[in-house]
């Protein structure tokens, strides 16, 4: 075998990864590797190819985009919606697999320990990265080392909506309301946004409130229509329908910007609360050690997807709007919402198992 050719990229030898082929190519003559041993091998020896080799035969299949949530929301559809685009410019299949559970635990386990060839890519939110570590007791895989980020895909809000038996019809009468009187919220469970956001405004505005914490925002939403539950900070489009049908009052949204999705309900800091901005994100990421040029092509036509009219017209009606950006300043946000949350987890004393 002629290692030069193999590893020739722009029109010169890589020589440290022809050196690296040539022994790797050696160790594949053996009748005695192991079982599987041959393949992982023969991984790490693309791995070591030139960048701009690897990027001339990428992706060489179908690749996985493994969403940390159970299907059918916002998260899967956005990603459906960029995976379609990613199949079109780059001719491989994008196959969208959900594994929940754990927080998006679960899913992300599954990306850190898959091979770093660029075969395999996740979606979940930010609280993965900024809140599990703070709250699991332990975890499987280590956020901040063994997967990166690619690029935050969108970010969204919740909506605080109260039954409309609260005598309560703005953001400051529900403070004040609750300065008074023992008043309860819901959220779609512990760690989960809307848990986190509503802490948060309690933290800042010193005020009391009790939490009902559900498996989901559908079944929140419901007790809070049903007036078993005061309030909630819960997935705008969940709660937005009952809002329009009368039967929830929208007091707030999360964000310091307005949910494109209810453009006519004002932010929490337009509501009296200076200073309030909790949004989320959905984040891309890939396993660790990932090849710079494949995470650089990925970046790269996820932005072009994001900024489609079709995409971000179908996100927005979602209550996600679109962003893209650098892997570098996903994890500047990233930090960022970490350094949010750390008092926020201290102060309620969250631990999860």
């Amino acid at each position: 075998m002629n290692i030069g050719t193999v590893m020739r990229g722009s029109g010169r030898v890589w020589a440290p990864a022809a050196r690296a082929f040539a022994f790797l190519s050696r160790l594949l003559m053996k009748r005695t590797i192991r079982h599987g041993t041959f393949f992982r091998i023969g991984a790490l020896a693309v791995l070591l190819a030139s960048p701009a080799a690897l990027a001339q035969g990428y992706p060489a299949k179908p690749v996985r985009m493994i969403i940390t949530f159970p299907p059918g929301g916002p998260s899967e559809i956005v990603t459906r919606l960029v995976s379609e685009r990613l199949h079109a410019e780059l001719k491989q299949p994008f196959v969208v697999e959900n594994r929940a559970g754990a927080g998006g635990n679960v899913g992300a386990d599954a990306v850190a320990k898959a091979l770093p060839d660029g075969h395999v890519f996740g979606i979940t939110t930010d609280t993965l990265f900024t809140v599990n570590p703070l709250v699991y007791a332990k975890m499987p895989f280590d956020p901040w080392n063994d997967i990166v980020p690619v690029a935050l895909l969108g970010s969204f809000s919740q909506m605080m909506v109260c039954n409309p038996s609260v005598a309560a019809k703005t953001l400051a009468e529900l403070l004040a309301l609750a300065r008074r009187e023992r008043l309860t919220y819901a959220s779609g469970g512990a760690g989960v946004p809307g848990h986190l956001a509503a802490e948060l405004l309690l933290a800042m505005t010193q005020v009391e409130m009790v939490h009902v914490p559900y498996k989901g925002p559908a079944a929140a939403t419901s007790d809070v229509m049903g007036g078993q539950v005061h309030c909630g900070f819960l997935a705008t489009p969940t709660v937005l329908p009952q809002v329009k049908a009368g039967k929830l009052n929208a007091l707030a949204v999360s964000t310091a910007q307005r949910s494109p999705l209810a453009p006519q309900i004002p932010t929490a800091a337009e509501a009296g609360v200076a200073g309030f901005d909790a949004p989320f994100y959905l984040v891309l990421f890939a396993p660790k050690d990932t090849p710079a040029e494949v995470i650089r092509v990925i970046n790269r036509e996820v932005a072009k997807a994001l900024s489609a009219r079709e995409v971000r017209e179908r996100a927005a009606a979602l209550d996600v709007v679109t962003l893209g950006g650098s892997p570098e300043a996903a994890a500047k946000t990233l930090r960022t919402g970490a350094e949010k949350w750390a008092p926020v987890i201290r102060r309620i004393g969250l631990k999860l198992n």
